[in-house]
């Protein structure tokens, strides 16, 4: 699925939802919430490939998503990019981990999670991707 670009936010209003808002509705729960909802955006825009999770990234301003390496099982995703938007320092990324967790399901056809790892000291997201080739998924 092609997703345009024809509107475009203040960063600042993104930022309100993203860490304000959502964070006080959400309470403690933040992080399980988040991973789901990445989960049923990924639903509402399945993509073919990996390039076009790439650009869903960009164009969401969820950063530069790149394969860092790859196993049988596990794939190693890095997020990137401006560190005023990204705000590594300061934001739950399970929304994004969800996201590719799912868009990798769909993929693969396979029970498929992510996990996140926060490394402060590079400002970069670390997104493990693991496959479970034992566990094969049921159509939704």
């Amino acid at each position: 699925m092609q997703v345009e670009n024809t509107k475009t936010v203040p960063s600042f209003g993104y930022e309100i939802l993203r860490e304000d808002v959502l964070r006080s509705i959400l309470g403690k729960n933040e992080e399980d919430i988040l991973y789901w909802a990445g989960k049923d955006v990924a639903r509402k825009y399945p993509l073919s490939d990996e390039l076009a999770i790439a650009e869903f990234f960009i164009k969401a301003g969820w950063g530069l998503l790149t394969l860092e390496k790859e196993k049988k099982d596990e794939r190693l995703y890095k997020i990137s990019g401006n560190q005023e938007l990204l705000r590594i320092d300061t934001r739950c990324f399970r929304l994004e981990a969800g996201f590719l967790a799912e868009q990798h399901e769909r993929m693969t056809g396979f029970l498929t999670e992510c996990y996140c790892e926060v490394d402060t000291k590079h400002k970069v997201v670390y997104l493990t991707i693991r496959t479970d080739y034992k566990e094969p998924i049921t159509q939704r």
